[in-house]
């Protein structure tokens, strides 16, 4: 079905039921662990981010692949509730929904594994099917949770419609050629702009940024969980969010929380900056809840926040 949806931001996302498990710590190969707290909840890094979008105020149309089961069902249900356009959504009945099974440990870090099931059937030609909607929008954001041909042919749309493109590079891989000049703002964290550059895990990530810049980047939004967020731009000094002393209950979907949020910002016209400040905030307050979409906070929810940290001296 091709989308006539007046959208905001267009989502080529991922979908994911997150099965949640909370452990001590990680296991060994050939261990078996006992785990406690088991949840089935919604998921997806683009899912997740087109949630985050919506919730901070973001008119989002989403472009996913589903299967015709009880997760998908679970797919379409929130985002009808989150107020997401899901015309551009396709449901499938010989593959199963994406999966990905997670651990928390007791500091809220966690360990993921996807198992993409229908996500991976995403393609160029259902991307084309939502070109009303890609042709309209302000932001099309993407993770490589999805094909690259997907990830691929929207930036391409979206270039020529005049969009910001947003892309979360997780799982982190070397930043394809083709894809580079087409990357509006990428919002990787510190293992995966390392990844992205082709540099060590140990690298500088500052110099990984900015070699991505140098390949023709626009802006790198380095997300340092706890220690906040950095900007990159080329000719720009590098502007840093500061991290925020929140409670951690678990930190799945912070980061897309972020991408979602930088979204939306860019989307209601913020300069960077301000964008980046915003989507830190809303990553920070996100870890809160349970799950990747406990915590997920609001625009009103953050601009509050924000303006009663104000209020007050940041240690």
């Amino acid at each position: 079905m091709t989308s006539n949806v007046m959208a905001d931001v267009v989502a080529i996302a991922s979908w994911n039921a997150d099965l949640t498990s909370q452990v001590q710590r990680p296991p060994l190969r050939g261990e078996t662990l006992m785990g406690h707290g088991f949840t089935v909840g919604p998921g997806g890094k683009g899912s997740n981010a087109a949630v985050a979008a919506a919730r901070q105020g973001a008119c989002v149309a989403i472009v996913a692949r589903t299967g015709q089961d009880d997760f998908g069902r679970m797919a379409l249900d929130l985002w009808h509730r989150e107020g997401i356009d899901t015309q551009a959504v396709v449901q499938v009945a010989d593959q199963s929904s994406g999966v990905a099974q997670i651990l928390v440990y007791p500091d809220g870090d966690n360990s993921i594994v996807v198992s993409p099931g229908a996500n991976a059937g995403l393609d160029a030609a259902q991307v084309r099917q939502a070109a009303a909607a890609m042709a309209a929008c302000r932001v099309v954001m993407a993770s490589f949770e999805v094909p690259l041909a997907a990830v691929l042919e929207a930036f391409i749309m979206a270039r020529a419609a005049g969009a910001c493109t947003v892309l979360n590079p997780a799982p982190a891989q070397v930043l394809p050629t083709a894809l580079v000049g087409l990357v509006d703002v990428l919002t990787p964290n510190q293992t995966e702009v390392c990844a992205l550059a082709g540099l060590p895990d140990d690298a500088d990530p500052a110099l990984a940024a900015q070699a991505l810049l140098d390949l023709g980047v626009g802006a790198v939004v380095l997300s340092l969980g706890s220690q906040g967020a950095t900007l990159y731009r080329k000719h720009h000094a590098p502007h840093h969010e500061h991290g925020w002393t929140v409670p951690v209950t678990d930190t799945v979907g912070a980061g897309d929380t972020l991408t979602g949020s930088l979204a939306a910002a860019c989307a209601r016209g913020e300069p960077l900056p301000a964008a980046v400040r915003m989507a830190n905030a809303a990553a920070a307050l996100s870890v809160r809840g349970r799950g990747a979409l406990g915590g997920m906070p609001s625009l009103n929810e953050v601009s509050e926040w924000l303006a009663a940290q104000a209020q007050q001296p940041h240690p």
